[in-house]
C-alpha cells in the first residue's frame, strides 16, 4: 500500500465545524397515551374480540419508540381479552432465517420480555392469491392462521421507487409479511413496477386475510414520532397514501446540498433498508427514484453493530475502509440483493486502510477547483441529521443560513495511530 500512501500524501484535510440543522419538527409528547386513545376508537376497538389470537407484525426498521409502540399495542389487545403474539415482518432481512429475524427484533429492543408476549418467527408462507401476471401473493403462515393481524409501520418515502404508496402499511403487508418468498415475488419484475405491485398485492391480502388494524407513524426530522394513528384495515391504502406527503416534508435533509465530499460514519439495516437513505445522499440504487443533494464523492467508514455484518448500502459509496470490509457478512448482504434483484447496493467500493486514507482519497478525486476550499460534510448516519460537521469553506454560508446554527470553532479532524477518526 506504499504507492497508495504516496498518492495521498499531502492531500489537505479541512478543518471541520459542528453545526445544528434546525427543522420545523412537531412531535407527539405522549406517544403512549396517544396510541392507547387511538386503539380505543370505536372503529378499531370493536374489531378486538375476547379470546382472539392476534398476530402483531413488527418489521426490521429502527422506528422511533418501537418498543413503546409494540408494548402498548400488546397491552391494549390483552386488555380487551385477546391473546397477542409477535411475528417478524421483514421480508428477507435477518439473513432470511427465522432465528435471524428474531435476532433483528432483539436488536431493536423487541423481546418477549419487553413486548409482554411470545414471538413466533418462521419463514413459512401461505399463498392467498395471484396477480393477473401470475405473481404469487404470499403471507406469513403464523399470521395467516391467527384470528386477526395487526401491523406496526412507519410511513416514509421509499429508497428505490416513487408511487402513491411507498414505505408504510401497504409495503408491510406485501413485503414484510410476505417473508423472503413474498418479497421475492413482489420484486420479480424490478422496482419499475413496485409502486403498482405493492398496492395490488396488499389489496388481495386485505380481502383474503384477517387484518384488524395498523399502527401507523410519521416521524419528524429529529427521529421523533410526529403522528401515531390506529388505522382500521379497510382504510389501510387510503390512509397510507394520505400520510405519505406529510412524511416526505417531515424528513430531515442536508440543508447545504452542494457537497464535494460526504462522509457517512456508519451505515446499517437498522438505519435504512438501503443501509443509508438515498433520499438523504442522493445516491439511488434504481432509476425509479430521485432527489437529494449533489455530491461528488461519498465515503462510508463503518457498519452499525445492529446490522450484524449486513453491508447493504455500501455500493453507492465511492470509498470505504478496511474495518468495514472485514465486518461484511456476505450471506445476509447477498440475501437482500438476490431478493430485491438490485445488486448496486451490495457492490464493494474502493477499500482504503483507514478513515484518514478514505477521506483523503475522496478529497483527491472530488474535482474541486481548490482542495484547500473543499466542501466536506460529515454525518453520523442518514437518520440522525440534527448535528453534523461541515468544512471551514462552508462556514460563511452556514452563518447566514436561517436553518443552521454554528456550534463550534473550526477544528482539524483527529485520528488515532491507526488513522481512524476519534469521535
Amino acid at each position: 500500500m506504499a504507492i497508495i500512501q504516496s498518492l495521498l500524501q499531502g492531500i489537505p484535510l479541512p478543518r471541520m465545524v459542528k453545526v445544528r440543522q434546525k427543522f420545523d419538527a412537531p412531535a407527539d409528547d405522549n406517544v403512549e397515551q396517544t396510541l392507547r386513545n387511538e386503539i380505543a376508537k370505536e372503529a378499531v376497538a370493536k374489531k378486538i374480540q375476547p379470546g382472539m389470537r392476534i398476530a402483531v407484525a413488527v418489521g426490521s426498521r429502527g422506528l422511533a419508540d418501537l418498543p413503546v409502540l409494540v408494548r402498548v399495542t400488546v397491552e391494549e389487545l390483552k386488555k380487551r381479552g385477546a391473546h397477542p403474539f409477535i411475528v417478524p415482518a421483514m421480508g428477507s432481512h435477518g439473513g432470511a432465517t427465522a432465528d435471524g429475524q428474531k435476532e433483528v427484533l432483539a436488536n431493536l429492543g423487541i423481546t418477549e420480555k419487553t413486548a409482554g408476549c411470545s414471538i413466533i418467527s418462521s419463514m413459512e408462507v401461505i399463498e392467498v392469491g395471484r396477480l393477473a401476471n401470475g405473481l404469487a401473493v404470499l403471507i406469513d403462515k403464523q399470521a395467516h392462521e391467527a384470528d386477526g393481524i395487526v401491523v406496526i409501520a412507519r410511513i416514509k418515502p421509499h429508497t428505490a421507487f416513487r408511487g402513491a404508496s411507498e414505505s408504510g402499511l401497504a409495503k408491510m403487508l406485501t413485503i414484510g409479511l410476505g417473508k423472503q418468498k413474498g418479497a421475492d415475488s413482489c420484486h420479480a419484475y424490478s422496482f419499475k413496477y413496485m409502486a403498482k405491485f405493492v398496492v395490488d398485492m396488499a389489496k388481495i391480502k386485505l380481502e383474503q386475510c384477517k387484518f384488524l388494524f395498523g399502527v401507523a407513524t410519521v416521524e419528524n426530522a429529529y427521529d421523533q414520532i410526529r403522528i401515531v394513528e390506529a388505522v382500521p384495515a379497510e382504510d389501510f391504502i387510503k390512509r397510507d397514501q394520505e400520510l405519505l406527503p406529510l412524511a416526505r416534508i417531515s424528513m430531515a435533509k442536508l440543508v447545504l446540498n452542494q457537497i464535494d465530499v460526504l462522509i457517512v460514519d456508519k451505515i446499517g439495516k437498522d438505519i435504512s433498508g438501503d443501509g443509508m437513505d438515498p433520499n438523504i445522499t442522493g445516491r439511488y440504487p434504481t432509476p425509479y427514484a430521485r432527489g437529494g443533494p449533489e455530491i461528488s464523492k461519498l465515503v462510508v467508514l463503518d457498519l452499525t453493530e445492529r446490522t450484524h455484518g449486513n453491508a447493504n448500502g455500501m455500493g453507492p459509496a465511492d470509498f470505504t475502509t478496511r474495518k468495514l470490509f472485514n465486518k461484511i457478512d456476505y450471506e445476509s448482504t447477498y440475501a437482500n440483493a438476490l431478493t430485491s434483484t438490485v445488486c448496486e447496493p451490495i457492490r464493494i467500493p474502493m477499500i482504503l486502510e483507514s478513515d484518514q486514507q478514505a477521506i483523503a482519497a475522496a478529497i483527491k478525486t472530488c474535482n474541486a477547483r481548490e482542495l484547500s476550499k473543499v466542501r466536506v460534510v460529515r454525518i453520523k448516519n442518514t437518520l440522525q441529521l440534527g448535528e453534523i460537521y461541515i468544512s471551514e469553506a462552508m462556514l460563511s454560508e452556514a452563518e447566514q443560513h436561517e436553518q443552521l446554527e454554528v456550534c463550534s470553532e473550526p477544528q482539524l479532524m483527529k485520528f488515532d495511530e491507526s488513522g481512524n477518526l476519534v469521535s
